[in-house]
């Protein structure tokens, strides 16, 4: 039987719940978690893009994606286990998410083995995917 991503989801946020906890106690807020993954893409994004076509810089990218998914789940459970929920929240997650893919996704366009088309087609179906799952919540379906 195969394992999925969503199957792992429990576990990593029961990994993650001592944090939340903690970043909760601190008065920080599911907002601020967010957009802190934002400037982090951004930045890291910046700076790869900037260093191409040197490769090097490139590997920053897996490590980032990762403190991004583990920041997203993070600011998922401070949203609903502390109660941060706000319609702001919502919002902000949403737009950051595209946001932070296409920074991330960027710094490819400047590789001599990647176009620009190629690129932007890649960042605008990643948009296509997240708006499509927002829709989907929207309307009252489950996403996955």
């Amino acid at each position: 039987m195969a394992t999925t991503l969503y199957a792992l989801k429990p576990r990593f946020q029961e990994l993650l719940r001592p944090l939340a906890s903690r970043l909760a106690g601190a008065g920080v807020t599911a907002n601020q978690v967010t957009l802190f993954a934002l400037a982090m893409s951004v930045a890291a994004g910046t700076l790869v893009a900037l260093a191409a076509p040197s490769v090097r810089p490139f590997l920053l990218l897996p490590i980032v994606f990762l403190a991004r998914m583990t920041l997203n789940a993070v600011d998922g459970m401070l949203a609903r286990e502390f109660d941060q929920k706000s319609d702001l929240g919502a919002f902000l997650n949403e737009l950051t998410d595209v946001v932070s893919d296409a920074a991330l996704y960027l710094p490819f366009a400047f590789l001599p083995h990647f176009d620009w088309l190629t690129v932007s087609v890649v960042i605008f179906l990643s948009a296509l995917s997240e708006m499509t799952g927002t829709v989907a919540v929207m309307v009252g379906e489950d996403a996955r």
